[in-house]
């Protein structure tokens, strides 16, 4: 136990938090193994560093974990299974230390306090990152909360933690990329063409940017309805976007729109021609080659024949 707390990681507050692929793949087959086609959750251990207020999360590994589904109060999590495992991966990379937990959730629950109070112990600041693994909606995948104390405007009532949002993205080094790219290669359909797949791109794009549209709306909605209360750091946030929008009512704009996008989708379209093209030279050449082999074998063979006879 106690070498597990002696982390040197800073408390200062939490700014970014950065998932790798790898910690991806291993929670989804945490979760595939364990909980597939049931609402149980998988829950771990992060592992990574914190550098100037960004969670850098490298690793992961899971830890036994058991709640009851009637009362939320009653968990499970075999902290010892977990000190084991992170004493075992000390051994082989040092520089990883913990910097919180993982639940698959898909949402926070009620007793996710209780359990991030306990990671208190091994890492001044946790962090819980929320995994999505079965995503219906456009997106990262990823949540990432930290846990603050709310003031209280009635100095009698007691202060409580709350969890806080935290952006997140996914990141990875220039040796997880090429693996990345490797896994895709088994999931990717190599008959697409390149056109098609840019215009896929940006259909699911424009799809995200539609959710993330009326999700503003809707949020507006209910304060101008009184069912949420004001909050103006988030309307300065909403106000700074719009702010920096483009004025699209200007023809020159929209021309200059046009032309833009014209242009790139017409180098696209001469690409995917010019590839095909050379796919059906190579084919046809291939083609002339064998035949060519073809003809010199039943020369030969002729020759042999001749020589026989005679």
């Amino acid at each position: 136990m106690d070498v597990v707390k002696t982390q040197q990681i800073s408390a200062r507050p939490i700014e970014r938090v950065i998932v790798h692929p790898l910690v991806l793949l291993s929670i989804v087959d945490n979760y595939n193994r364990v909980a597939k086609d049931t609402r149980k959750r998988v829950v771990g251990v992060l592992l990574g560093s914190s550098y100037k207020g960004t969670v850098d999360v490298t690793n992961s590994y899971a830890v036994p974990f058991e709640e009851d589904d009637k009362d939320p109060s009653i968990w499970f999590l075999d902290h010892n299974y977990h000190e084991a495992m992170y004493s075992m991966a000390k051994r082989i990379n040092a520089k990883e230390h913990v910097v919180g937990w993982y639940s698959t959730g898909p949402k926070l629950r009620e007793n996710d306090l209780d359990i991030h109070g306990l990671f208190n112990d091994y890492v001044p600041n946790p962090v819980l990152v929320i995994i999505d693994v079965q995503p219906k909606e456009l997106g990262i995948p990823t949540k990432a909360y930290c846990a603050v104390e709310e003031v209280k405007e009635n100095a009698t009532q007691k202060s409580q933690k709350v969890f806080v949002h935290v952006p997140s993205e996914i990141a990875a080094h220039e040796v997880e990329e090429i693996g990345v790219e490797h896994l895709l290669r088994d999931v990717k359909d190599t008959t697409i063409s390149t056109l098609a797949t840019e215009v896929t791109g940006k259909l699911t794009a424009l799809k995200g940017l539609e959710a993330r549209l009326k999700e503003i709306r809707g949020y507006l909605d209910l304060v101008i309805d009184g069912k949420l209360p004001l909050n103006h750091e988030i309307l300065y946030h909403l106000q700074d976007v719009f702010n920096l929008l483009p004025n699209l009512n200007v023809s020159d704009l929209i021309k200059a729109f046009s032309v833009k996008t014209n242009d790139m989708m017409l180098v696209i379209y001469l690409s995917s021609l010019i590839r095909s093209v050379i796919a059906l030279h190579n084919l046809i050449n291939n083609k002339m080659h064998n035949k060519e082999h073809e003809r010199a074998e039943d020369s030969k063979q002729v020759a042999v024949t001749a020589a026989a006879g005679s």
